[in-house]
């Protein structure tokens, strides 16, 4: 993973010119930075250590989780509360498994962005919620490359 370090005295006289409309904007000028900014995240797994450590990963990479959820009930629930612009959610959980709640999810809204967290070993429950319409899966444990690949992949 690559950290950016930026400095505004680095930009050359070029850089701090660029306007959007009327008004000039350094943070247009750096392309991508913005783009994380505005997405909003929906965490769900039962597991509280999980939802931290995606958590953490994921703020410190810019994004914005606007709710986290320990089943698929409350995922459906706090979609419809928060609208995210994804949503990570595990497969096997109590009350409802993440495959019920992504359908429940894309009955309410068919455009919604679901990433399925998987364990090993779990390749048949993969394709089940991908046909239930989830747009990509990642293993646990996580790897950090493949988090950001998959938010590019389902997001942009």
């Amino acid at each position: 993973m690559t950290n950016i370090n930026l400095s505004f005295a680095a930009l050359t006289a070029e850089d701090k010119s660029v306007t959007i409309g009327s008004q000039p904007s350094l943070v247009s000028a750096l392309t991508g930075v913005q783009s994380t900014l505005s997405k909003k995240i929906l965490i769900t797994d039962d597991a509280l250590f999980m939802r931290v450590i995606l958590r953490n990963f994921l703020v410190s990479n810019g994004y914005e989780i606007v709710a986290e959820a320990s089943n698929g009930r409350e995922a459906v629930e706090k979609y419809a509360s928060c609208k995210p612009d994804l949503v990570f959610m595990d497969i096997t959980m109590p009350e409802m498994d993440g495959i019920a709640a992504t359908r429940a999810i894309k009955q309410h809204d068919p455009a919604a962005n679901v990433i399925m967290c998987t364990a090993m070993g779990q390749k048949n429950m993969v394709m089940e919620a991908i046909q239930a319409g989830a747009k990509d899966f990642i293993v646990k444990p996580f790897n950090q490359d493949r988090v950001l690949e998959s938010i590019q992949k389902v997001i942009g």
